[in-house]
């Protein structure tokens, strides 16, 4: 009869798998995935092209350079996409990947979910010393009063002991330009026995990243071209006269405009002109 102690760490183990070996990383990008680690390959990444995002010159610039400069071996910095939601934040990231990825094959995108960031030490364990490059992707991140995730966060931006690999870097997208909401700030500097140490820890998350990169709400000019472009990339036939009538529209259906309520229309068109996007 086995060992009372050799039973429990054979349950145990049934119960919490190991971890499995990394990929062949062969695939452009993955998804971290936990119980038990892993890195999951993707066969097709959605992302759309660079040249269709308008409006965002600037963000668009700044990242594809900083991008362009860790595909290539150089330093680089963590960046923080934040902003109005719809405008383009995750769709960028995606879309510099996509682009530099055909002349830097050895550059990877790894995207993890927001829960999973306890875990991110193991991801990390597992890039760590690979000759690929390695894009860390984690979109729509925020935080709220008792979440303790943001600790987690600091081993890939502060590395801890061993430091982050130089083969990693972390792009986040957030609503927030502090990664949680203005009213929580404010009520715990109200609230706390020491108001400043209260929330320094939290805010101070954001700094960590080199790069922030606004994303603001787009006007009717701007909503009217991305549509546009859409239009002329995959071939929908349709007056401008009768484009902007439309979209404005919808838009109003909507309460507003953005990136995202100008692809929503777009698909609704393109549908109706019986144009396949795939």
């Amino acid at each position: 009869m086995k060992d009372p102690l050799e039973r429990i760490a054979a349950a145990l183990e049934r119960l919490a798998p190991p971890p499995h070996p990394a990929p062949e990383f062969t695939a452009s990008a993955f998804v971290w995935m936990t119980e038990p680690d892993r890195l999951t390959p993707v066969s097709r990444v959605n992302r759309v092209d660079v040249d269709l995002l308008v409006g965002i010159d600037r963000s668009r610039d700044t990242l594809m350079a900083n991008t362009e400069r860790f595909a290539r071996g150089l330093p680089a910095n963590n960046a923080l996409l934040w902003g109005a939601r719809g405008m383009g934040k995750s769709s960028l990231v995606k879309a510099i990947h996509g682009k530099l990825h055909t002349e830097h094959p050895g550059l990877k995108i790894v995207e993890v979910q927001r829960e999973d960031l306890p875990s991110i030490g193991r991801c990390l364990a597992m890039l760590r010393n690979r000759d690929e490059r390695f894009i860390l992707f984690c979109d729509d991140l925020s935080f709220t009063n008792d979440d303790a995730h943001y600790k987690s966060l600091k081993a890939v931006l502060d590395g801890g002991i061993e430091g982050r690999p130089d083969n990693v870097v972390l792009y986040a997208t957030s609503n927030r330009r502090h990664l949680m909401p203005r009213d929580m700030i404010e009520n715990e500097r109200s609230s706390a026995i020491n108001p400043s140490e209260s929330v320094e820890e939290k805010v101070s998350l954001s700094d960590r990243f080199g790069l922030w990169l606004g994303f603001h709400p787009c006007d009717q000019d701007a909503y009217l071209a991305m549509i546009r472009g859409y239009c002329d990339a995959y071939g929908v036939a349709i007056s401008d006269e009768e484009l902007r009538a439309e979209a404005i529209e919808w838009q109003a259906t909507r309460g507003g405009r953005s990136g995202r309520v100008a692809w929503q229309f777009f698909t609704d068109l393109a549908g109706r002109k019986g144009v396949h996007l795939s």
